[in-house]
């Protein structure tokens, strides 16, 4: 980079052009660092520097220096402003909250108001950072620092001046992976598009485009922080897991493969540590040096091998990176399981001791996982992994399986081991190979956060973008396994990083689908539904009927007549009680679909493939029900699919989660397993739906007929299935109205009960969720 002469700094956004350029002019200053003055709401809770109330640095790096009085602390921006133009916000806050958010007010003269703010939601342990466009005349800045009453340090508050290509690059980058209007547009192809949107508009295109970029930053809080949760977690005792060690009836040796290449000394030390740690003691740590470099890393492994024999080592020459040194250290276990760890990540002293006490109910497992945590240079703990049951659906998605995984060495061995070649995302691989002929009862998940993740500055747990080529290797992961497994389907990037589309082939030909469709009435509700799903769908062979439930009104019984001239409708007539599951019962007597498709009267697809998905998902031999993501009208998540024993029987998943949100771990945007999905948009083959009876009409005429659905689709073996791929916006209850008199609610009692009653063994136990999250809420936040 060029260099530049003082007083300049040299952020890296910058090109080395508009370095010379700038170092001519000699003058400006790219980067505004402001000091902090307490205006409002704030107090010193530790000692610093500080003069005149404001905030000068802090080398102690320990503890808290603020303490917001309640949600409206305010600071006073002194000193420099930024640049007039684009700029990128970096902040860093340490904190004791749940979690936390920022915005910065900027004021042109009109003083400091929402309209010119910028909102930032703060990750821990990370620097968080977003676009600003300041303009130009700004007079004064003003950082909110917390929303909440809370303790807090600010580690890195500043603005760097961008060059509107990064900056440009930057944005577009943001709304191709976050933002719906452009998710399906290539990153170059952005901002063009932007202009001449904001063209026909009639908006200045940076207006437009802030606004959307905007719309990609959401508000979200925990409940409950991770530390404080932990505080509350039973530890057992010493003499508790000696006792419970001692009533094993079965001690396998466990051999942890540690491929090592060049870690820092500090973490390898811990990562030995938490070996020798090990509560239970029949372990086996087979390590593989990859030919590192540093003598001090030779130095510490030869002296754990010399203190402890159960500790070998092999010294590989040459470089062959984590596969060849996985497949050497792996040569070394004599153990029945193998369990995988970094050089720079940590086991928790119980690890192994909860790997053999499942055991001790399923020693026949090939596989089992576990939850897994990040923990920070300063050995902070955060952003906990709490993962489903076997989820083979979200395995071919992303490899939620990860750490720790534990494997049974004569099954590694026939599947070949370490494949090289998939570097990055060889942990996917091999959890793709072993599982793919093993019975589900064979793979077994340990609902306890057994591994840290070291999140140093370039590794995989800080930053999913650190290792790119850890997608591509994944991608070719779960492709070789489609080849092997299912001919036909074809594999792609999803949405996020090591997120992965699978894509599965119709049928030739394609089955007939008969899409049920209650209705009464309700014309402005069933007329742009009716003619979204004839209009949009591209699926080639449709059939709709539409059950009228005794509609009235003159203008939806003249629609209902003139719809039937589509050759593709057929109007029904029910003229009985509402009864959802009686309707739609006659629906599928009369349907000549080979699937049957169950819709409301007020939901609209979005695109034209989503019913092409959803039925190459329900023609999979193994695949039950398959369900929709859908939208409310102001684009936050209605439903995502169903978790069982939320609010007492069931809760839709993200509910009211923003379209753009990942979701918890990206599972907004990948296919997987869940119990149930809602009937409001749900594909299922019609030899599925007559072997259960279809919907109960007896016991649930109006809620939870469709969880009582799929809990029995699920009994015959099938796996429920929910797609983010097919979308459509819901429009819930206006048809049938919310439950607000003294019958409803009692109805609705009534049927809540009989879940309760019918499925409470399966209600508070969903094998899709975890027992560690809430069953209040819909948010996955902690229990």
């Amino acid at each position: 980079m060029t260099r530049l002469l003082p007083p300049f700094r040299a952020p890296r956004y910058q090109t080395d052009a508009w370095y010379r350029w700038l170092a001519l002019i000699g003058t400006m200053r790219l980067v505004c660092q402001p000091r902090l003055k307490a205006i409002h709401q704030l107090e010193r809770v530790s000692t610093g520097l500080e003069r005149d109330g404001v905030v000068g640095d802090d080398d102690s790096g320990q503890g808290y220096e603020w303490r917001s009085l309640d949600n409206d602390p305010q600071f006073a921006c002194r000193g420099q402003l930024p640049l007039p133009g684009w700029n990128m916000l970096e902040v860093s806050i340490r904190h004791d909250q749940p979690s936390a958010s920022i915005r910065l007010y900027v004021d042109t003269g009109a003083g400091f108001n929402e309209a010119e703010s910028h909102y930032l939601t703060l990750r821990p342990g990370r620097i968080s950072k977003r676009l600003c466009f300041i303009k130009p005349g700004t007079r004064a800045l003003r950082l909110d620092p917390l929303e909440t009453a809370g303790q807090f340090k600010v580690d890195r508050f500043r603005l760097i001046w961008l060059t509107p290509g990064f900056a440009h690059d930057r944005l577009a980058q943001r709304l191709a992976n976050l933002h719906q209007d452009w998710l399906e547009t290539p990153k170059h192809r952005v901002i063009e598009r932007l202009k001449q949107q904001a063209c026909e508009d009639g908006l200045a295109w940076r207006e437009l485009a802030l606004h959307q970029y905007e719309e990609t930053f959401v508000r979200h809080c925990a409940r409950q922080s991770y530390r404080e949760w932990l505080t509350q977690q039973p530890v057992l005792s010493p003499e508790d897991l000696q006792t419970r060690m001692a009533a094993f009836t079965y001690r396998p040796l466990v051999s942890i493969v540690l491929p090592v290449h060049d870690p820092k000394p500090a973490d390898l030390e811990r990562c030995l540590d938490s070996v020798r740690g090990q509560a239970y003691p029949n372990w086996q740590l087979c390590i593989a040096d990859d030919a590192s470099r540093n003598p001090r890393i030779h130095a510490l492994l030869k002296q754990a091998a010399a203190l402890d024999s159960r500790i070998e080592i092999e010294f590989r020459p040459r470089n062959g990176h984590i596969c060849a040194a996985s497949n050497s250290a792996l040569a070394l276990a004599k153990g029945e399981f193998v369990a995988l760890l970094d050089h720079d990540d940590q086991l928790r002293p119980t690890a192994l001791y909860h790997v053999v006490e499942a055991l001790q109910l399923t020693p026949n497992a090939v596989l089992l996982y576990s939850d897994e945590d990040k923990v920070d240079a300063s050995g902070n703990r955060y952003e906990p992994h709490f993962k489903p049951a076997w989820n083979p659906d979200l395995l071919l998605g992303q490899n939620y399986v990860s750490h720790l995984g534990v494997y049974r060495r004569e099954r590694i061995t026939a599947v070949g081991g370490f494949r090289q070649g998939y570097e990055g995302s060889q942990d996917h691989d091999l959890a793709l190979r072993v599982t793919a002929d093993a019975r589900a009862e064979q793979i077994v998940r340990i609902p306890q956060v057994l591994y840290h993740w070291h999140a140093g500055r370039d590794s995989t747990a800080s930053a999913a973008l650190a290792k790119r080529y850890t997608a591509e290797a994944g991608l070719k992961a779960v492709g070789d396994h489609l080849a092997r497994t299912a001919p036909g389907a074809r594999i792609e990037h999803g949405r996020f990083p090591n997120t992965y589309r699978v894509r599965w082939p119709l049928p030739d030909p394609a089955p007939l689908v008969s899409l049920l469709i209650p209705t009464r009435d309700q014309i402005a509700m069933l007329r742009p539904c009716l003619e979204a799903i004839l209009d949009k769908t591209r699926y080639p062979r449709l059939e709709v009927l539409i059950l009228d439930n005794g509609s009235t009104c003159p203008e939806t019984l003249a629609f209902l007549s003139d719809i039937q001239r589509d050759a593709r409708v057929r109007v029904l007539r029910w003229p009985h009680p509402f009864n959802y599951s009686a309707i739609n019962n006659f629906g599928a007597r009369q349907a000549n679909g080979e699937v049957i498709g169950l819709l409301n009267n007020d939901v609209e697809p979005l695109h034209g493939d989503w019913l092409e998905e959803m039925v190459a998902q329900a023609m999979r031999p193994d695949i039950g029900c398959v369900g929709a993501k859908l939208y409310y009208p102001n684009g936050t998540i209605q439903h995502a699919g169903v978790v069982l024993g939320v609010g007492g029987v069931a809760g839709h998943a993200h509910k009211y989660f923003s379209r753009h949100e990942p979701g918890y771990f990206t599972r907004l945007h990948v296919v997987q397993n869940y119990s149930a999905v809602t009937a409001a948009c749900l594909v299922v083959r019609r030899e599925t739906f007559d072997a259960v009876g279809g919907l109960d009409e007896e016991n649930l005429a109006v809620a939870f007929n469709d969880v009582d659905f799929c809990l029995k689709v699920d009994e015959l073996g099938l796996r429920n299935l929910w797609t983010p791929f097919a979308e459509l916006v819901h429009h819930e209850s206006v048809s049938r109205g919310a439950d607000d008199t003294s019958v409803k609610r009692a109805r609705a009692a009534s049927e809540a009960e009989y879940m309760r009653r019918r499925w409470r063994h399966r209600l508070f136990d969903d094998p899709a969720y975890h027992p560690n999250l809430t069953l209040i809420h819909e948010d996955f936040s902690l229990r």
